[in-house]
């Protein structure tokens, strides 16, 4: 058998992955709670079975992971009908002690009973008083419900928020990955400064990004880049709307949010201009980056994450800008778009060690201005901007 330690782009630790696991048992025995239960199907926001098992959920394909308090965790995925494998010290699929599958598909609808069906027998044979439901509002109904209705005598509980805390701080390990997956966004945005011109499709431009990302070590993410004459808003667009050609004059907003070395998540964002750019985007711009650099100085160790959101809405509208209704600052890992969000209904205080990326923006009919970077937050606040691409519009 081939070693995972070939196969695997960059390996999260032992010592790591027994730091999350101490960590979240220390919580379970002080709520009683017996076993978790959490699934994800995608990787780009589906970080909680990446986080427990260091092995992502992709491609739609649902993971379940039942993470036992006083033993080896069970994962139940996509497979042969009956398959029953039992697991001691495996070099993969560390910290689990058995796998269950059945070919199960989020798309066939009389199929969606099956991880079910295993995780009820899984749990069942254990007589567990109390079950923890992580990301329950994710979580497939066929699954809550035959938990739920199979298990009787258990108390179920949500227990997302108290590993959301744990997660949210990262390690030095964790950060060290970060730190790689925002100096590889730099190194493809540098690739593209030099590739980008006249004549190219934006799928051309993100293909391109999208290249040199995976022969650095990223693995998933997403490139959003819309191209549009100046004057016109040129708004992020996904791939299906990529189809237009870039002209001499025109401007392209580029969002590169994809992950690095061991999954972990940065985004940076830049707009770049085939030309000299007009007064309008270069205001526009200006007042992106003061707004980055005043919610930065807000985030303070202890700080509300509500009061920051609302101070930055001050901001806005003091200069004439629509306040934020959407998000405009959030942590980041495993997933994309994880807690702290710089909103009025996080419940979360920023804390050091959290990962934040800061994207204030805005857009009217002639503009859409953004600026995006990732931060760490140090003992007294962020420490100094993970990118090293320069804050500007770049005129190539």
């Amino acid at each position: 058998m081939v070693s995972p330690n070939e196969r695997i782009l960059t390996r999260i630790s032992d010592a790591e992955l027994e730091r999350r696991w101490s960590a979240v048992r220390a919580v379970m025995r002080r709520d009683k709670i017996d076993a978790l239960v959490m699934q994800n199907s995608s990787d780009w926001i589906g970080g909680y079975v990446r986080w427990f098992t260091d092995l992502p959920a992709t491609n739609g394909y649902p993971r379940t992971v039942i993470f036992h308090a006083d033993s080896p965790m069970t994962v139940i995925e996509m497979g042969p009908a009956g398959r029953r494998a039992k697991f001691d010290n495996d070099p993969l699929h560390r910290g689990v002690g058995e796998m269950l599958c059945a070919p199960s598909f989020s798309s066939i609808v009389y199929t969606q009973g099956y991880d079910a069906e295993l995780a009820v027998e899984a749990l069942k044979r254990r007589g567990y008083k109390t079950i923890g439901f992580v990301g329950k509002g994710a979580l497939p109904h066929a699954l809550v419900d035959a938990l739920e209705q199979s298990l009787g005598g258990t108390t179920f509980v949500d227990a997302t928020d108290a590993v959301d805390r744990i997660k949210a701080i990262k390690s030095e390990e964790e950060l060290a990955l970060i730190r790689r997956c925002a100096e590889m966004q730099d190194a493809i945005f540098a690739a593209v400064l030099k590739a980008i011109k006249p004549g190219l499709r934006d799928i051309d431009v993100t293909a391109l990004a999208q290249q040199e990302a995976l022969r650095l070590g990223s693995e998933q993410g997403i490139f959003l880049g819309g191209s549009s004459p100046l004057g016109i808003r040129s708004s992020f667009v996904p791939r299906f709307m990529q189809g237009r050609t870039l002209h001499a004059g025109d401007h392209l907003s580029l969002l590169i949010e994809v992950n690095g070395p061991g999954g972990f998540y940065t985004e940076i964002a830049r707009t770049l201009v085939l030309g000299r750019a007009s007064n309008e985007l270069r205001d526009g711009f200006e007042a992106v980056r003061e707004a980055q650099d005043y919610t930065l100085k807000l985030m303070k160790p202890g700080t509300a994450c509500r009061d920051i959101h609302a101070a930055h809405n001050d901001h806005m509208k003091k200069r004439g800008l629509p306040p934020e209704l959407r998000l405009y600052a959030h942590g980041q890992g495993y997933d994309m778009v994880e807690r702290p969000l710089i909103r009025s209904d996080e419940t979360m205080t920023i804390e050091p060690g959290m990962n934040l990326a800061v994207h204030p923006g805005y857009e009217t009919e002639s503009l859409f201005a953004v600026i995006c970077d990732n931060y760490v937050i140090g003992a007294d606040g962020p420490g100094e901007c993970l990118h090293r691409t320069p804050k500007q519009l770049f005129e190539v």
